[in-house]
């Protein structure tokens, strides 16, 4: 009788997990991801788009590439060259130049420039001041960012904040279980909300 009783319990125990899940009371799946990095890969993402040789050297818009599909050529330069480094995001320029971002093992941020052989060209000139971020405290944020977000936002939850070189604000959100990153300029005043770059898992060893 005992072990029916036990058994009754864990079976309880279950559909009462499970009705938390389908009501919603849960954290959302997303939100368990791992907020900073998705914040890290866009400021990465913003580096290469605004970054001095970028412009100048590539033509077109950039199209984002996996890292899984980077030429042999590419990931081999940069593990032999950068051991330890993890892809941060990867793209490709209407003429077929790669620009690729990576984090280096101590933390280091390099934008790096292929042709469209996959021959190393050049590192990007301000990327690590654009890509390079510090964590700031949710409560310090300006009151005019999260005006901004309470207004435009409703029912959004800020879950990581960063600043760069350039004081521009990274603010990662949650809003309806999916995380947006918000881009804001250094007064605070809102710039753009920023694409979320895939995931690239590029680690070289």
């Amino acid at each position: 009788m005992k072990k029916f009783a036990f058994v009754l319990v864990l079976l309880s125990a279950g559909w009462f997990v499970s009705c938390q899940k389908d009501n919603g009371s849960v954290t959302p799946v997303e939100e368990l991801s791992d907020v900073e990095s998705v914040v890290s890969s866009a400021a990465a993402r913003y580096a290469v788009a605004v970054d001095s040789v970028t412009v100048k050297k590539c033509k077109g818009k950039l199209t984002e590439v996996a890292a899984a599909d980077l030429a042999v050529s590419i990931t081999t330069y940069i593990s032999t060259t950068y051991a330890g480094s993890e892809i941060k995001y990867a793209a490709k320029d209407e003429s077929g130049r790669v620009v690729v971002a990576i984090a280096l093992s101590d933390g280091t941020l390099k934008g790096l420039l292929f042709k469209a052989d996959g021959t190393f060209q050049e590192e990007l000139k301000q990327h690590v001041k654009k890509a390079k971020l510090t964590k700031v405290e949710i409560s310090a944020l300006p009151a005019v960012i999260t005006t901004y977000i309470t207004a435009n936002y409703a029912g959004s939850e800020v879950k990581q904040v960063a600043k760069n070189a350039d004081g521009e604000y990274f603010v990662g959100i949650l809003i309806d279980s999916k995380i947006k990153i918000l881009l804001f300029n250094a007064d605070g005043s809102f710039s753009k909300e920023l694409e979320k770059p895939a995931k690239q898992h590029g680690k070289h060893k």
